[in-house]
């Protein structure tokens, strides 16, 4: 029984060379108090629910070690609170830079390239307008140059050409990473920071975004489910977050 749970886990969910046996058998996490955390992956799981193998070095390990801050406001680029301070569940320990561009899209670009960064897969940092110029990074490891290079993306591209650059996915086979997109004037976009199994497959899934204006990015709260942090991945119902209602088909893959 145990080697046909390990088994499906590694279909469904994102590569690990090797998982925990008996992992169902284990005592659940129990959920922490708001804004004690030192990093995604150190939210609380759902009772029954473990988390999504992912390989080391992939975009969901990454995403899982994101710091957290201490505290659990939410400030804009120009060092004012924001005005609704019931959004958010945790606040991501990341630069929101010191002027009004790194907003919902540029929030999902800024993680992504902060990880090929980190990475060093330099060449795999392009992001592309919606005229499809391309803004490919080529300054290696200058990591000045580097924020600079993101400005210029963010100033240059959105939610309609990141819409156009992803790919559609399935909730389904929702993994850390992927991206819930509304491309357009207004539209919005929201990263997919964990996910988490149970025995029968069925995932729940965080979600994290920046917004207008520009403003810390956040791993926010589900209104339909007390407040938790997890959501239900349903092919069928919308995905209702504090500031905006997603579709499941506007799933993306990068």
């Amino acid at each position: 029984m145990k080697i046909g749970l390990i088994t499906l886990l590694f279909l469904l969910g994102c590569e690990q060379a090797a998982i925990r046996s008996a992992v169902y058998d284990e005592p659940e996490e129990p959920v922490s108090n708001v804004g004690v955390f030192r990093n995604v992956g150190a939210i609380g799981v759902p009772a029954g629910f473990v988390r999504l193998p992912c390989k080391a070095g992939s975009f969901g390990y990454w995403l899982r070690k994101v710091p957290l801050k201490a505290g659990n406001q939410v400030f804009l680029y120009d060092g004012r609170l924001k005005a609704n301070q019931q959004a958010q569940y945790a606040v991501m320990d990341i630069s929101v830079g010191n002027r009004d561009l790194q907003q919902c899209a540029d929030a999902v670009m800024r993680l992504r390239a902060e990880f090929l960064f980190d990475q060093k897969r330099f060449s795999d940092i392009v992001f592309i307008d919606n005229l499809g110029k391309r803004y490919a990074w080529t300054g290696g490891g200058d990591k000045t140059n580097f924020s600079r290079y993101l400005d210029r993306v963010f100033g240059m591209c959105g939610t309609a050409s990141l819409e156009k650059q992803l790919r559609p996915g399935s909730m389904k086979n929702i993994e850390p990473g992927d991206v819930l997109i509304k491309g357009g004037f207004p539209g919005h976009a929201m990263i997919v920071t964990d996910v988490v199994i149970n025995k029968k497959g069925e995932r729940l899934f965080m979600l994290a975004q920046s917004y207008m204006p520009a403003q810390d990015i956040h791993v926010v709260k589900n209104p339909d489910a007390n407040n938790s942090s997890w959501y239900k991945a349903d092919e069928l119902q919308p995905i209702v977050t504090p500031e905006w209602t997603f579709t499941a088909r506007q799933l993306r893959k990068w």
